[in-house]
């Protein structure tokens, strides 16, 4: 018998490799900047294939979800993002890239679904919360991979070999781990996706985030470019590595934060903290300050995924995974706006002006919250 700390524990550690997997991709993406001599509206284009992939594999980690126990798609899918990340590495011209990119996003899909129904499963086994413990191991882990590409770039490293190992140490923690996820995890309710007016529950967690998307998709993408061409470092992994590690910090703190204040009040002060370091770090482009307005927006992103991910949980209409598939597809329609409007704004003007957006994600993050929880009350007082 498996105890829960043991479950914890080892899906803790795919949060950790997850988030080491994702920012080993986009932190070296200055590097295929480079390499492929793109421009920003070039840039932003090729990010396309991210959110692409990733919409082709909701329906399918929905339903695979659906059907199977959690923990399959899980490993299947990881291990199939292992050897997509090692394609990018490889990859010699600009289909080859796109191809391995939309891999890379498709399987990632299908491991965040399984992920975050195995992380809704097992907090319910808990009293205390722990949903914002998992997604700051993922953060952690983005730290990880940030300070190994810093590393490996300080010592001439090609992308082809840090890409391969780090697909390497993802194989071997997925064969080790499988046997610890929890079994038997299958809904037998929820699992149908009703085509009618949309669950305003539903939607109005769909749009926070879609939001916090736009935000975090666009500093994972262009985060290390800012730095590079408007800050101008030669390491231009630091805006990404402190992004990275104030979310980290955020999310482990989140539910402390959210039991002293509740998440109404959560999501407003996140709001906040990604509005005032966006302005920071526009209005005063100098090293500093920018270090600081992105430790604010890492700040202020972090909390709002774990947190709209419990809250789907708690859908009266769905099962958690299939909940978590369909606010997935508002947090992909995000990822899919926002690095390729970064690219094209930046293009037309220039990449401080084309910044804006995020301020406007945070601004707008307050009422639509607002709204939710208002719909949230109301419900309860029918109930």
């Amino acid at each position: 018998m498996i105890s829960n700390t043991k479950h914890r524990f080892f899906l803790s550690l795919f949060f950790f490799m997850s988030g080491l997997s994702f920012s080993t991709w986009a932190s070296r993406i200055p590097t295929i900047k480079t390499t492929f001599d793109f421009n920003e509206a070039e840039l932003g284009s090729i990010l396309l294939a991210l959110p692409i992939g990733s919409l082709l594999g909701l329906p399918i980690s929905g339903w695979l979800v659906s059907k199977y126990n959690s923990r399959v798609p899980l490993t299947v899918g990881y291990g199939l993002n292992a050897f997509s990340l090692a394609l990018i590495g490889f990859a010699h011209n600009t289909f080859s890239l796109i191809i391995s990119v939309v891999i890379f996003a498709f399987t990632t899909r299908i491991f965040n679904i399984s992920v975050n129904t195995q992380a809704i499963t097992l907090q319910k086994r808990f009293d205390k919360k722990i949903m914002g413990s998992f997604h700051g191991y993922w953060s952690m882990g983005g730290i990880g991979g940030i300070l190994l590409s810093t590393l490996l770039l300080g010592l001439n490293v090609p992308i082809q070999q840090h890409f391969i190992a780090v697909a390497i140490a993802m194989l071997i923690v997925t064969l080790y781990s499988y046997q610890f996820l929890l079994k038997g995890d299958r809904s037998e309710t929820g699992n149908k996706l009703v085509l009618s007016k949309p669950d305003p529950y539903i939607f109005y967690l769909g749009m926070v985030v879609f939001l916090c998307a736009i935000c975090e998709g666009g500093m994972f993408d262009w985060s290390g470019i800012y730095f590079q061409e408007i800050i101008k470092v030669e390491i231009f992994t630091y805006g990404y590595l402190i992004f990275m590690t104030f979310m980290a910090v955020s999310r482990f703190l989140s539910d402390l934060i959210v039991a002293r204040f509740g998440m109404p009040k959560t999501y407003i002060m996140s709001a906040v903290c990604i509005v005032s370091g966006i302005c920071l770090a526009i209005i005063f482009p100098y090293f500093w300050t920018a270090m600081l307005g992105f430790s604010l927006v890492g700040f202020g992103t972090a909390a709002v995924i774990p947190m709209s991910y419990a809250l789907a949980g708690a859908s009266k209409k769905y099962s958690a995974g299939m909940a978590i598939s369909i606010i997935a597809t508002y947090s992909i329609t995000g990822m899919l706006l926002g690095p390729p409007l970064i690219g094209y704004l930046a293009h037309a003007f220039n990449l401080r002006v084309s910044f804006v957006i995020f301020a406007l994600c945070g601004i707008l993050l307050i009422p639509i919250t607002q709204l939710f929880f208002k719909h949230q009350r109301l419900s309860d007082q029918k109930a």
